[in-house]
């Protein structure tokens, strides 16, 4: 994992989010372009050395690999989350299993790569990227590619506690501040386990 895989996979994230959400809509549209062709046709075309040093750096980095270890361990983290989002039932565990199969089938690194490359155009210089391609040459350089996401990994969690820790507190303030919202909170939720 690296820090190029990791902003892949943010993006990655968004794109099966909007495309879920988009899915509908584009099949109405138009059958004969996916989403990956008509996104591409509508971005600016990039210069073709600027690309071609995008491409470098991606590689330099092992994005591709990246992505599918990465990808691999999106699967591990969602996978209790959707054995929670689906009532219990014999169907659930093949109903998952069948997603993940269905959904890495259709999980090409390429095209990650590929929606990655106007928004390195859009934020950084040619110049910019012929100078991260030298850096991540260096044995500093190097050694960011495999420590950099650790670092990712733990400042997350540490993020994700500290919110937690964050909300608990302002509702716990919240429902001590004003006891009409706390006793409308319980009367709901009775009524909800009686129905």
């Amino acid at each position: 994992m690296n820090v190029f895989g990791a902003t892949l996979l943010t993006l990655a994230l968004c794109a099966a989010t909007c495309s879920g959400q988009t899915q509908s809509t584009a099949n109405t549209r138009d059958d004969s372009h996916d989403g990956t062709a008509a996104s591409a046709s509508m971005q600016p075309k990039i210069d073709p050395a600027k690309e071609a040093d995008i491409r470098k750096l991606l590689d330099v980095v092992g994005t591709k690999a990246a992505m599918t270890q990465m990808m691999g361990e999106m699967a591990n983290t969602m996978r209790p989350a959707m054995t929670n989002m689906f009532p219990p039932g014999e169907y659930r565990d093949q109903l998952i299993e069948l997603f993940f199969e269905k959904f890495q089938s259709k999980a090409d690194p390429q095209q990650m790569v590929e929606l990655a490359m106007p928004v390195y155009d859009k934020y950084l210089s040619d110049e910019d990227i012929r100078g991260l391609i030298q850096f991540y040459a260096t044995p500093l350089g190097k050694r960011m590619i495999t420590t950099l996401p650790k670092i990712m990994i733990e400042c997350t969690q540490a993020g994700e506690k500290w919110g937690e820790q964050l909300g608990r507190e302002s509702m716990q303030e919240v429902l001590a501040e004003h006891p009409d919202l706390k006793k409308a909170m319980e009367e709901a939720s009775k009524n909800a386990q009686q129905r």
